[in-house]
């Protein structure tokens, strides 16, 4: 049972479009609104795969770039989360993501001041001859089982979080989170381990 139609509507929803065809879910998916996939621009299928008795709640947001991917493992509630796909992002099964969590497998925008010059010209819709966009660094994100993500986190290219895991409320992670740890702050640091 789910609350997805099988003309892919979500039922009484606001958002007119369906699901996009590219969305795979399991079984006892729920989603608030289709509206979280405004912003899948990959034509591919299988572009976002999500797994059994996952809930996606109206804050959320797939932004999944034409060559990215995302996958979700089963029973995981994303509440609110931002989703920033250019490559891979994979979340795992009983996973717990907060509002505002942003994941991202991109920075998005070079970080050499002359490449961002370029890209805000590559960018402006109405600019005469715009330049292509400099390539820009991608690396995966990978969130194991049983992660509990807080509020208002940030979770950066290349990450890996281990299973069991908890980011506090505000972190920036940016280096990979050994399993059963909790981390919290900007940079996130390691502040209390589990007993495995």
């Amino acid at each position: 049972m789910s609350n997805v139609r099988q003309d892919r509507h979500v039922e009484g929803d606001w958002w007119p479009d369906p699901i996009p065809a590219n969305v795979e879910f399991g079984e006892g998916f729920y989603c608030e609104s289709a509206q979280i996939f405004r912003k899948l621009r990959s034509k591919e299928s299988g572009a976002v795969i999500i797994g059994k008795h996952v809930s996606c709640y109206a804050g959320c947001s797939f932004s999944v770039g034409e060559n990215g991917r995302c996958t979700i493992g089963d029973f995981t509630l994303l509440n609110g989360a931002l989703i920033m796909a250019d490559d891979k992002i994979e979340i795992g099964s009983y996973c717990l993501v907060s509002w505002n969590v942003g994941i991202a497998d991109s920075d998005f925008h070079p970080l050499e001041p002359a490449q961002r010059l370029v890209d805000a010209q590559a960018l402006a819709p109405y600019f005469k001859n715009r330049p292509e966009r400099p390539r820009l660094k991608t690396a995966p994100v990978i969130i194991a089982d049983n992660v509990w993500i807080g509020m208002n986190a940030v979770i950066l290219k290349g990450v890996t979080i281990g299973e069991n895991s908890v980011v506090a409320a505000g972190s920036v992670v940016t280096k990979s989170v050994e399993r059963n740890t909790v981390v919290a702050g900007n940079p996130a640091i390691a502040v209390k381990q589990f007993k495995k």
